[in-house]
């Protein structure tokens, strides 16, 4: 509990209207690492927030990771920063809306990454696209770049993403059956590998068959 208040704390610097219509922080008692979350179906139930990374063309899976926060926002930088340590840091990076945070594209326009998500709606109904006075120069590109109908095109891309859920999802990824951030983390690892194993099989059929 005292580190899901610590967390609590630190997010009301930064948005303290959205966290006030939180609810008071809830540790599990199944799991005293999983969180709380509020799941797909509605319901609220202990869990873990599983990243996966993969790339489009191939959907091959080239790093995952767990977190016990319920949002994604802000996850975006410790995946490239994993990439970048592995030796494989993109010059694309496409992730979808919850992971959109400013600090973060910032960053990766800084490292040399174009990351890639859209724009959060504005309550005033102004343009998300239209650049701002206070726009660093990394935001200010990604405004242009998703505006444009190129980076529209690429970030098509981005759906391919969903295949390797949906395989987890068929796997039984959506049910953790251990406790534990490090048992998670073998779990996830060996749908990882499987999947893997799985493209590396089609991926070597498709160019058997085009080399006929």
């Amino acid at each position: 509990m005292s580190e899901l208040e610590a967390e609590r704390a630190r997010r009301e610097k930064t948005n303290k209207h959205q966290t006030a219509k939180q609810q008071q922080p809830r540790a599990s008692t199944t799991d005293a690492q999983a969180r709380t979350m509020k799941l797909a179906d509605g319901g609220f139930r202990p869990a873990y927030n599983l990243q996966i990374v993969s790339a489009p063309a191939s959907q091959v899976i080239v790093a995952v990771d767990i977190d016990s926060t319920g949002s994604d926002r802000g996850l975006a930088r410790p995946a490239l920063e994993g990439l970048a340590a592995g030796g494989t840091p993109p010059s694309d990076y496409l992730v979808d809306g919850g992971f959109t945070k400013n600090d973060d594209i910032e960053w990766a326009h800084q490292s040399g990454i174009k990351l890639w998500c859209p724009p959060a709606n504005s309550k005033h109904g102004s343009d998300p696209y239209a650049p701002r006075a206070d726009d660093k120069p990394g935001v200010a590109d990604w405004r242009r770049r998703m505006a444009s109908e190129p980076g529209k095109a690429l970030y098509k891309e981005r759906a391919k993403a969903e295949c390797p859920n949906a395989w987890g999802r068929r796997m039984g990824l959506s049910r953790l059956l251990v406790r534990g951030k490090q048992k998670v983390r073998t779990v996830l690892l060996w749908f990882a590998l499987a999947h893997n194993m799985l493209r590396a099989f089609a991926l070597r059929r498709a160019a058997e068959v085009a080399a006929i």
